[in-house]
């Protein structure tokens, strides 16, 4: 989404979207309709009104528009992939507290993105965008806006990706942080579009009133303030697992029996091993990509179960590009991108949990037992670290664990042609002892954010500690000041 400081209103917005990617890409493919598009939005506040001003923008260039109101980004990216047209949503980032942004996808479902257009898009709305109002309006196209709700069939697709009409009775909580997921979930999981019902008892908080779902700020579904009344509900209940979603429903959080966190890495086996196994009996041989900060024992886990493991950069973005690239079935992050192949490639929180919800509804066992055995391994968490000097301190890390080798041979991944202010995971996992750690600049360039794990707790701390004091050493000491 674009910075504060760049963003084009809505309606100028629509427009370039149209002029720059709609009707060129529908030239360049022969179509000869008017073209159309999707617009949908998430449920904050003002983010209806920024659709409608977006729409207003594409139907001025021509273009039909149909409005499919509010709805999960999956949902849209669903909805435009089956349907062959470009899209736009309307989202906040989660516990941003800033005016919701635009996600754009072309035709085909991918994202229009630094490198496939968005800066063009940007520059001609953002160039004279009183002008393209004024123009729009002196010559008004003659694009048309109606609606077409997208719930009903975007239930019924996930229900078809993930079958939970065998399960064992299960009861969940669900953290709605007055997002789309007060929508989705009734939809999908409930009889809100008049699907039959499943095994499931839904208890939905935060959905907030009909009509008004973002009369609270949306936080980050892994805030620890936002799943504190998911916790509590959980147990007080006695439910078998808890869903902390954001605002447009792309990410979620679940929390096992205890009302403790799972770790996105165990989520992404749980839903990984259920996709690989649906793969091999289709006859196909199933890839899956996992971010590299992704713990190793999901890689150890689904190769084992016979998938091929890509590895990919951070951020959903090159998520999904590896996917793209290897034919994976599903995708994963710790960042709570879960990406689906037969979704078009978007990420779901919801049909992720759906494929926990179908693993923990099969059997007896409760979701802790899982979360237990698939984490073998000690990670430390991402640690944001301020330095002096961000590339003076990942070239004191260069020159001790790569250039020196100081802790014996190692595997180095150094992103962005391994520039001095990158990112850097080296890796020590062929031999004993085990463990890696990735560092990579914070997003203000003042700070560094640190990961590692090992095969067990004391390697990681020692590994841990000897990067941090790396990296701090050449700050400058900080005195107390003296009255």
């Amino acid at each position: 989404m674009p910075a504060a400081s760049s963003r084009p209103n809505p309606f100028a917005l629509g427009a370039a979207f149209a002029e720059v990617i709609v009707l060129p890409d529908l030239a360049r493919s022969g179509g000869t309709d008017p073209g159309r598009a999707l617009v949908g939005h998430d449920g904050q506040v003002g983010s209806a009104e920024r659709a409608a001003e977006l729409a207003a923008g594409l139907a001025g260039r021509g273009v039909d528009v149909e409005l499919v109101g509010p709805c999960s980004m999956d949902a849209l990216l669903a909805a435009a992939g089956a349907l062959e047209a470009p899209g736009a949503m309307v989202a906040a980032e989660p516990g941003s507290g800033r005016p919701a942004g635009v996600l754009l996808v072309r035709a085909d479902g991918r994202p229009v993105e630094p490198g496939s257009g968005l800066p063009a898009v940007l520059s001609h709305a953002l160039a004279e965008p009183a002008a393209v109002e004024s123009a729009a309006a002196e010559t008004p196209g003659d694009g048309t806006i109606r609606l077409r709700p997208a719930l009903a069939s975007y239930a019924e697709l996930l229900r078809s990706l993930a079958d939970l009409t065998r399960v064992r009775p299960l009861t969940v909580v669900v953290e709605a942080g007055h997002g789309v997921a007060a929508l989705t979930v009734p939809a999908v999981l409930g009889t809100a579009v008049g699907l039959p019902a499943l095994p499931l008892e839904i208890i939905v908080l935060s959905a907030g009133a009909a009509g008004d779902l973002g009369s609270a700020p949306a936080p980050h579904p892994s805030d620890p303030a936002h799943l504190l009344a998911l916790r509590a509900e959980v147990v007080a209940r006695g439910a078998d697992l808890g869903l902390a979603f954001d605002a447009d429903g792309d990410r979620v959080v679940v929390v096992d029996e205890n009302g403790d966190l799972v770790s996105a890495a165990v989520v992404a086996m749980l839903v990984g091993l259920r996709e690989v196994e649906r793969e091999r009996r289709e006859g196909a041989a199933p890839t899956v990509v996992l971010d590299r900060l992704l713990s190793e024992a999901a890689g150890d886990l689904l190769t084992a179960a016979g998938a091929a493991v890509v590895r990919s950069g951070g951020g959903g973005s090159s998520l999904r590009a590896a996917m793209a690239a290897s034919g994976a079935v599903v995708g994963a992050s710790p960042g709570l991108h879960y990406a689906f192949r037969d979704l078009y490639l978007a990420d779901s929180g919801l049909l992720a949990a759906m494929h926990v919800l179908a693993t923990l509804g099969s059997g007896g066992v409760p979701l802790s037992a899982f979360a237990e055995v698939y984490q073998p391994y000690a990670q430390s968490g991402e640690m944001e670290v301020p330095v002096d000097d961000v590339a003076a301190a990942r070239a004191r890390v260069v020159a001790a664990y790569v250039t020196r080798a100081g802790a014996g041979p190692v595997q180095v991944d150094a992103p962005d042609g391994g520039d001095a202010a990158a990112g850097l995971t080296v890796r020590h996992w062929a031999a004993a002892p085990r463990w890696w750690f990735d560092l990579r600049p914070g997003p203000a360039g003042t700070t560094v954010r640190l990961t590692v794990e090992a095969a067990d707790e004391d390697i990681m701390e020692k590994v841990r500690d000897d990067v941090l004091a790396l990296v701090r050493a050449g700050d400058a000491p900080k005195t107390a000041n003296k009255e």
